[in-house]
């Protein structure tokens, strides 16, 4: 199983990487939205995990390409965000998101929703 985790914040790839990569998954980084994005369609994950705040396309953004693509449009998105405004889950459910997380979040709890999703494909 291949996990593409996107954020700009390297201390949250980390942890995400150790929690999937001790769980037998090979992990895709990217610290922005675009290079996640062009990976994704290259690479084709099996699950995706985005930060909404990344430089050059946002995770809101990404993910929206994604859910509209034909060859991704299947893969599971978590979206990961500092923000926890309404209107910011509302964005993720608009952006085709198949979860929200807010950050702090506690890896192993990702990890269990991330199977979840996968196990019943998105």
């Amino acid at each position: 199983m291949k996990v593409l985790i996107a954020d700009d914040e390297i201390e949250i790839r980390e942890v995400l990487r150790a929690v999937f990569e001790a769980n037998k998954f090979e992990v895709l980084e990217y610290s922005d939205g675009e290079a996640a994005l062009s990976n994704a369609l290259l690479k084709k994950p099996d699950l995706i995990i985005l930060d909404v705040m990344m430089p050059r396309i946002s995770g809101w953004e990404a993910c929206r390409e994604l859910k509209k693509n034909e060859q991704t449009k299947n893969i599971p998105v978590i979206i990961l965000t500092a923000k926890s405004r309404d209107i910011d889950e509302l964005m993720t459910a608009e952006a085709g998101a198949d979860l929200y997380i807010k950050k702090p979040f506690d890896p192993k709890d990702i990890l269990e929703k991330a199977k979840a999703l996968m196990a019943k494909g998105g």
